[in-house]
């Protein structure tokens, strides 16, 4: 289907958005930076060190897909293998289309290969990424508590994100017990009865992925892995960083990662250009890092990161036979009668 002029021009002023931010992010970074001290910062690297720390983002990977299999089987099964791919698929496009398209990568390729629809497996997407913005703003403002000096910034942000956290944690909460009501007001609202029926739809199959959190045994397992996943993250970033000779303590890199994820929820090129080297420069440099090992650092831990969704994800794309369509897949379509009926608990 082609494009509306409507969702071009949105695509344009996204893109527009995000280069100019990327530009005044990668500016500050950048300025008064001595190119000599980073270049042989990165060329005296240990490489057994930066293959550790690739092996480590690896297994993450793998505990990231175990996790979403968690929330995928609650009407569904599958194995561990095709939820690996489809993960990777959605890193991959994440980190060379805009807009976090992998996304819809991932929720396209998972809902190809079941009665699920791409509508429900997208909320079970965005919900681990709630989850995930959850716990890193409770980690950086246990963090933040007994760090001195902190990156203002940060500490002001952290504030803002946490507010936006506890809606998000009450979305998950309260909205999954709210279907009856929302039927009613749609039922209301004065529309043309196929369109209604389209949005009541919809609106059953997101109510449904959030009320996948709704028992215990998926929200320990949920909450198990992510405390597995940024923690072996963590290492990795340690490891990243030793290769370098930076020393970074562990709870400073649980801070980088607090940063990071926080600014991704920015307006951003494909790969968080400028953003990931503002946030690693501001965050480091406060606890002793120069900002050419702050950057050098930067640079090597976004080339990792490069390198292993490039190895791991290339190859689901080329085994996808339809893979230019879930490139093409922007939004979740909404749901039939007949995949509601499916998918229902």
């Amino acid at each position: 289907m082609a494009e509306t002029p409507g969702k071009n021009r949105k695509s344009i002023w996204y893109g527009l958005l995000s280069a100019a931010l990327a530009v005044v992010l990668l500016y500050y970074a950048l300025r008064g930076v001595e190119w000599l001290r980073v270049w042989t910062t990165i060329t005296h690297a240990r490489w057994q060190f930066l293959l550790a720390a690739c092996l480590t983002t690896s297994f993450a990977f793998l505990l990231r897909s175990l996790r979403w299999r968690i929330l995928l089987n609650t009407d569904a099964h599958f194995d561990v293998a095709t939820v690996f791919e489809a993960t990777m698929a959605g890193y991959l496009g994440n980190s060379f289309l805009p807009a976090r398209a992998g996304e819809f990568i991932r929720s396209y390729i998972v809902s190809s290969r079941s009665s699920l629809t791409k509508t429900y497996v997208f909320t079970t997407a965005l919900s681990e990424r709630m989850v995930d913005a959850i716990v890193l703003v409770l980690a950086s403002s246990v963090v933040l508590l007994g760090v001195n000096p902190k990156p203002s910034w940060l500490g002001d942000m952290s504030r803002t994100t946490a507010v936006i956290a506890g809606a998000g944690l009450l979305t998950i909460v309260i909205v999954p017990h709210t279907g009856d009501l929302v039927e009613r007001l749609l039922r209301r609202i004065p529309m043309p009865p196929g369109l209604r029926t389209r949005l009541m739809e919809l609106a059953a199959q997101i109510l449904l992925g959030l009320r996948t959190f709704h028992s215990l045994t998926r929200l320990a397992g949920f909450g198990f892995f992510t405390v597995l996943i940024w923690s072996v993250d963590c290492v990795t970033a340690v490891l990243g960083a030793h290769a370098l000779g930076i020393d970074l303590p562990f709870r400073v890199a649980l801070l980088l990662l607090a940063g990071m994820g926080l600014g991704s929820a920015l307006p951003s090129t494909p790969g968080y250009v400028g953003i990931y080297q503002f946030v690693t420069v501001s965050i480091l440099t406060p606890f002793g890092v120069s900002q050419d090992a702050a950057l050098a650092y930067s640079f090597v831990s976004q080339a990792m990161g490069y390198v292993v969704v490039l190895t791991l994800g290339l190859p689901v794309l080329f085994r996808l036979k339809d893979w230019r369509q879930a490139i093409a897949a922007t939004a979740p379509v909404p749901p039939t009668e007949e995949s509601v009926r499916n998918t229902a608990c």
